[in-house]
């Protein structure tokens, strides 16, 4: 149901939280450490659905997990579809939320949903994965994501527990709403009153922004001084080998580190219009073949931080 399993990190409790922190390899130890790579797609509009069948073409060739975040909007629309892409071991479902709607104020996405159709926008989103896939949903990563997760957010986080969500994806940009994400790793909301709630973070770009598909132009969006000048690009990237090229440096630092995880945003309809050959994901794939990493999805991850020491 959620693919290979993440094996469990080690973790560190601080004041009613639990981080979980990429231990910084040594030549000694580097065999023991083995850093795991998540897929991960946000499929919110039609479009997704023929993009994703020909993503899920390249995961079964490399035997390659990933977890799809999908809008229950989209599954209301063509259920059946999905569940024929993506009823398979390989693949976790999980939610991005009803409707796309924010579910904090975001300075790009605009403000916050009220209160009752914040609960609509979980509850639902749940929902509608479990009556497509008839399987249990244990995460859900709402729309846009934000800086600091749901850290301060008690409200929303009661709600996500209340729905009996294991882990919320949503802190997928840096300081200030600076992109690209920095490598944040897991960590549980303890200090919100929420200790069996996780955060499992998203990294680097949202691809769609670092080819301007949204069409929104340039933006003031980067961090001064950038954290990782390497993986900021001139100018909007043009081909896949210039995608992947950024990628790389995400998944190459994570493995120096030996990071927990790594995990990059990524939007179905976008890769399709920018590369329909899925070029980038061939590369990125056999970076991480290479690089030795662990291939899981999101819902494993969380067993294994959920069940760590």
């Amino acid at each position: 149901m959620s693919g290979v399993e993440a094996r469990a990190p080690s973790a560190r409790r601080t004041g009613g939280e639990t981080d979980i922190r990429g231990l910084a390899a040594d030549e000694d130890d580097w065999a023991a450490i083995m850093t795991l790579y998540v897929a991960a797609y946000d499929a919110e509009s039609a479009a997704c659905l023929a993009a994703c069948r020909k993503i899920v073409e390249v995961h079964r060739r490399f035997q390659m997990p990933a977890t799809f975040f999908i809008v229950g909007q989209v599954l209301e629309a063509d259920g059946d579809g999905y569940r024929e892409v993506l009823d398979d071991p390989l693949f976790e479902v999980a939610s991005h939320t009803w409707s796309h709607k924010t579910l904090r104020d975001h300075p790009f996405c605009g403000a916050a949903a009220p209160a009752e159709e914040m609960r609509r926008e979980i509850l639902l989103g749940k929902e509608w994965v479990e009556r497509v896939f008839e399987r249990p949903c244990v995460g859900l990563r709402p729309g846009c994501g934000f800086t600091d997760g749901m850290k301060g957010a008690p409200d929303i986080l009661a709600v996500l527990a209340e729905a009996g969500l294991g882990y919320v994806s949503s802190l997928a940009w840096g300081l200030h709403y600076s992109l690209p994400a920095p490598l944040n790793q897991p960590f549980n909301y303890g200090r919100d009153g929420f200790p069996e709630l996780w955060e499992l973070p998203a990294h680097g770009w949202h691809e769609n922004l670092l080819k301007d598909n949204n069409d929104w132009g340039p933006l003031r969006i980067t961090l001064w001084p950038p954290q990782m000048p390497e993986a900021i690009p001139p100018a909007f990237i043009s081909t896949p080998q210039e995608e992947f090229a950024v990628n790389r440096v995400f998944l190459d630092r994570a493995a120096e580190q030996g990071l927990t995880f790594v995990s990059l945003v990524w939007h179905p309809w976008s890769l399709d219009r920018f590369d329909p050959e899925m070029k980038m994901l061939e590369l990125t794939f056999a970076h991480v073949r290479e690089l030795g990493l662990e291939a899981g999805t999101y819902a494993g991850l969380h067993q294994g931080v959920s069940q760590a020491p």
